[in-house]
């Protein structure tokens, strides 16, 4: 074979241009590519920290807003435990003083009403002993054949009532 046989006498000059292209490759790769890809890969990661320090900061910052809310939340919910209460304290006042009122008018028209009956009875109680007075002065003048005086007989019926 004869590009074997040829090896020995070109392999120098082979690995000399080997070499050459590899430097050249290294130099232009490493040289020209590497820092423009590094320097996207930095500015990548500087980008890739300030979202994230960002995302850090929002958050903190919802998680305040959330803490800040709940306690907004909760001094709503006692302030409003808070009027209710007081609308139901007011209501059972406001009540308190109808029914107070309205028994005080009953009170009145019972008292009224006691009275009326009281001078109804009185009145009635005044006829009917000068019923039975007149009726004592008849019967004893009927059965008995006396003659009974007005007063008397007035007075007799009046201590009987009164026993």
């Amino acid at each position: 074979m004869p590009q074997l046989s040829q090896l020995s006498e070109v392999y120098l000059s082979q690995f000399l241009w080997l070499a050459i292209a590899l430097a050249f490759i290294f130099f232009v790769i490493a040289r020209g590519m590497v820092p423009k890809i590094q320097a996207t890969v930095d500015a990548r990661e500087q980008r890739i920290s300030r979202d994230f320090e960002a995302a850090q900061a929002a958050r903190a910052t919802a998680d305040e807003t959330e803490i800040a809310w709940r306690e907004r939340m909760d001094s709503a919910r006692v302030e409003a435990a808070r009027v209710a209460q007081d609308a139901k304290a007011k209501s059972a006042q406001e009540t308190e003083a109808k029914v107070k009122a309205a028994a005080e008018q009953i009170n009145r028209k019972v008292e009224s009403a006691q009275g009326g009956i009281r001078e109804a009875l009185a009145s009635a109680r005044a006829e009917i002993e000068v019923v039975a007075a007149e009726a004592t002065q008849e019967l004893g003048r009927r059965v008995a054949g006396l003659a009974v005086d007005t007063n008397d007989a007035a007075a007799a019926v009046k201590a009987e009532f009164n026993v």
